[in-house]
Formats: structure tokens, sequence, C-alpha cells
């Protein structure tokens, strides 16, 4: 029998409708959780709840851009109302550009990958610690990148701004040790997504590229990232926080 570790925790999933965010919010769902999915395609977002619901979980989706600070508002409003509580946050929700050099992009580049990446991720955090603070404590988890501690060209902006979630991350996970909220980030690789098929989709050999750089051989799968988040969420991992953690199939390692 799975081990259900987040009995009757209420977890909220930013970006749960696809990709990373999906497999994470299924994977809470599985293990007993109550997951709250947060993101933009209603469509999308429904069709996990069902998937949800199918296997015998629990969920929830509220329609949410985490760059629209009312938006944001009204999300915490509605998980305070209908379940009084949070326990868990992973801040998934995120975007890219396409590959541009720093003196070549514009500033709606920036502006978009800073408002989502970066901002979103901070709306959401201020409202997630008090929440999380007044349960007793509990794990918040960003979704930074394995960009976010090294650098590719042509992906500055990018590149900044998951820098940027793992500075934010530490300086959280400082603020709030004491409360027992604990605060870490997960730096995924190349993982096979929508999102990245799009990229394969218009150059098809980054695909064999990408896979020459990674030791394991392969690109990731959604669910390891889920499996990284839910482990850092769980009693496991009670003296972690402000930690990131890579999960990239040993890209990296070589000079």
């Amino acid at each position: 029998m799975k081990e259900r570790r987040f009995e009757d925790k209420i977890v909220l999933v930013t970006g749960g409708n696809s990709g990373i965010g999906k497999a994470t919010a299924l994977a809470f769902a599985a293990e007993g959780a109550t997951v709250v999915i947060a993101a933009r395609r209603e469509n999308l977002g429904n069709e996990v709840v069902e998937t949800i619901k199918q296997k015998g979980g629990d969920a929830e989706f509220i329609r949410t851009d985490v760059t629209e600070p009312e938006q944001v508002e009204a999300l915490f409003a509605a998980i305070g109302e209908r379940h009084g509580r949070l326990n868990h946050a992973f801040n998934n929700a995120g975007t890219s550009v396409m590959i541009r050099r720093t003196a070549n992009a514009t500033l709606e580049e920036w502006d978009t990958i800073m408002k989502t990446n970066l901002r979103g991720i901070w709306l959401c955090m201020k409202y997630e610690i008090p929440m999380i603070r007044k349960e007793g404590g509990g794990c918040i988890v960003n979704n930074s990148s394995i960009l976010g501690v090294r650098c590719n060209d042509g992906l500055s902006i990018y590149s900044a701004g998951k820098h940027a979630i793992l500075g934010l991350t530490k300086a959280a996970a400082l603020e709030v040790a004491h409360r027992k909220v604990r605060v870490n980030a997960v730096c995924p690789g190349f993982i096979e997504t929508a999102m990245s098929q799009k990229i394969f989709d218009h150059n098809p050999a980054a695909k064999d590229a990408l896979i020459f750089t990674i030791p394991i051989g392969r690109l990731g799968k959604p669910e390891e990232i889920a499996g990284a988040v839910l482990t850092l969420c769980s009693d496991d991992a009670a003296f972690i926080t402000g930690k990131e953690v890579v999960i990239a199939g040993g890209h990296g390692i070589r000079p």
C-alpha cells in the first residue's frame, strides 16, 4: 500500500495544471493531501482535478494568474474560507522565453519573466508564510532551475530570475525557521514537458544535444521532480531549510 505522508494536509500547487506542477499535484493527492491547484488554464486544471477524484483523491481548481496581486489575494482568501488552513505549498508557476542574449532582450521580455517567475513566487509567499505559521509549521518549495545555479548562453534574463528565486528562498528560510516553516527550492534540469517540447519542435536537434550533456543519458520526468518536492515537504526532510536541490541527471557536473 502506498504511503500516505500527507493525510489531512492542505497543499497548494501553483501551475498545477501541466508538466511538473501536474505531476506534483497528482503525487500529493495520492498520498492523502487535499490539493488546491492554482493556474491560468481552467480546462487543464479541471482535467487534473477530475483525474485526482477518479483515483479517490481530493482536489479543486482555482483560476489564478500569479502576476496579478488581486488574483493571488483572492486565491488565499478562498483557501482560508474553504479549508481554514494551509500546510504546504509548491510555487511552481513559471514561464520561459525564446533564446535571447542580454543586449538583444526587450523590456517586455524582462517584465514577462520577472513578473511570473520571481514576483509571482514572492506574492504567493506573502500569504503562504502566515498561513503555514498559523498551523504550527510546514514547508514551502519554490521551483527554480538548473539555470538558477549556472548560466547558459542566450538565457540571461531567465537565469537571473531563477538565481533570484534561490536568494529569496534562502532569505525567507532564515526569517521563519524559528516558526517551524521550512523554505526550500528545487532546481530541475532538462525535463520532458510540453514547454520543453515546444523548443524541440522548433529545433529537433536540440534534444539530442541536450541529452549529450546529461551523464544519465536522458531527459528527466516530471514525476522525478515531484518526488523531490514531496520529500522536502515530508517529515523526512524536517532538518532541511534554505537549500536548493538540483535534480538534473548529473547535468552540470562536467566543467
